[in-house]
């Protein structure tokens, strides 16, 4: 009787940029137990991550936001700009829409929290890992986000505000990108937020880019 063939999955190898051993640990035995997702080492800097980078070249990167989050924005945009294919995870024991937003838009796949149900975690990872952008459902709750779709009853002005948070641009900015004033823009979004029951600017943004798609968000 003939043996079947051997089926190699493409698993995917997950390394980490972490302030705390006990929690790599964590991440490594988790792991461990998945067919998919393969732990591959870890540092514990910033400054270790192109080290890391070469010696291991994992498809996935973990980092921890207490390393600092411009320090953790400025690393993404140069892993970027090195690794195109590399896919960045940033997690924290806080994560407001402000920190989530900022992250996204500098190129990072996945937010989540650290007190994040194992489940959530791997979700995270294996959505990234398949091309994803992944978010916590709870960050974006912060936010005041209703369920509702954000577009609906906007008039084209206010759709037109609303894609220029997204890209994070300031209301000065947006004035002068369509030609009104900032006074103008802070009554649009007034009636932004009272259409979509969105708090707070990052909060929208959040709130279109999951509208369209690109970002997931898991709930917890």
């Amino acid at each position: 009787m003939a043996s079947l063939p051997h089926i190699t999955l493409d698993r995917k190898t997950v390394a980490a940029c972490e302030t705390q051993p006990v929690t790599v640990e964590g991440l490594r035995t988790l792991l461990n137990s998945c067919h998919d997702l393969e732990f591959a080492g870890a540092t514990d800097s910033l400054e270790g991550v192109e080290s890391l980078m070469r010696t291991l070249g994992p498809a996935l990167l973990v980092v921890d936001k207490a390393l600092g989050l411009p320090a953790v924005l400025d690393q993404v945009v140069r892993l970027r700009g090195r690794y195109p294919r590399l896919a960045v995870v940033v997690w924290g024991v806080s994560m407001t829409d402000s920190d989530a937003l900022r992250l996204l838009q500098a190129g990072v796949r996945g937010v989540l929290r650290k007190t994040s149900e194992l489940r959530s975690v791997l979700e995270c990872l294996r959505s990234v890992a398949g091309g994803s952008n992944w978010m916590e459902d709870c960050v974006f709750r912060e936010s005041g986000g209703n369920g509702h779709r954000p577009r609906s009853g906007l008039t084209p002005r206010e759709l037109q505000v609303m894609e220029l948070i997204e890209q994070g641009l300031k209301n000065k900015e947006i004035a002068r990108e369509l030609g009104i004033r900032p006074g103008t823009v802070k009554i649009h979004l007034k009636h932004i937020f009272e259409k979509t029951g969105v708090r707070g600017r990052y909060g929208l943004a959040l709130a279109g880019l999951k509208e369209k798609s690109v970002l997931s968000l898991q709930e917890v």
